[in-house]
């Protein structure tokens, strides 16, 4: 405990400081349980998304395995390289709780290139098709980790300011409050102990 003036000041100035952490305490565990509340459902979401995202993707490569199988490696190499799709993400923040949380809107549209389907599979379309299909929520899915990812921090920061007020400063400052109204009542026995005396050696 570090060295106070003990002294009716003091006292008020610590009672004041506790009511205050007090008060801190309790907006923080209310602010750490919402953003639980808040983690909770996003990760459930993301679950749920991560499962969609995972099978549309597996549809998609297979499509597109086959058709590579089907195809010649030239036909191949010059489609990987064309430009289909023009595809725009207009992003913007959300506040959750004093957290920044991204968030993404996506449009596509055809860039007018075409690709030589006469020397190409028709499992290639299929492929291009459910890869276009599955990119709003792949980036959907991304967001949402990464929005996990974000409160899951802010959740722990404010978990660390919860403990170091419950554990420690809240206690230091009750212990401190208690040795100085002890200091204060040692002060008021001695007053009276030398008021006694003087009235002795007065009569």
């Amino acid at each position: 405990m570090q060295r106070v003036n003990p002294t009716r000041m003091e006292l008020l100035k610590l009672k004041k400081r506790a009511i205050l952490a007090q008060k801190g305490h309790k907006l923080l565990k209310e602010k750490r349980d919402g953003l639980m509340q808040e983690f909770l459902a996003l990760i459930r979401e993301v679950k749920e998304k991560r499962i969609i995202v995972d099978d549309q993707l597996g549809i998609a490569l297979r499509h597109f395995m086959m058709a590579q199988a089907a195809m010649d490696s030239q036909a191949v190499t010059l489609v990987s390289k064309l430009k289909l799709q023009e595809i725009t993400a207009l992003g913007e923040i959300r506040n959750v709780m004093g957290v920044r949380i991204p968030e993404f809107a996506i449009t596509q549209k055809e860039s007018g290139a075409q690709y030589p389907w006469w020397e190409t599979s028709p499992e290639l379309d299929v492929a291009l098709e459910k890869f276009q299909a599955v990119l709003p929520l792949l980036l959907e899915l991304a967001t949402k980790e990464k929005s996990a990812q974000l409160l899951a921090q802010e959740i722990e920061k404010t978990r660390r300011r919860v403990n170091a007020l419950e554990h420690v400063l809240i206690p230091q400052l009750k212990t401190t409050a208690k040795f100085i109204r002890m200091k204060l009542e040692e002060q008021a026995r001695a007053a009276i102990v030398t008021t006694m005396k003087v009235k002795q050696s007065i009569t």
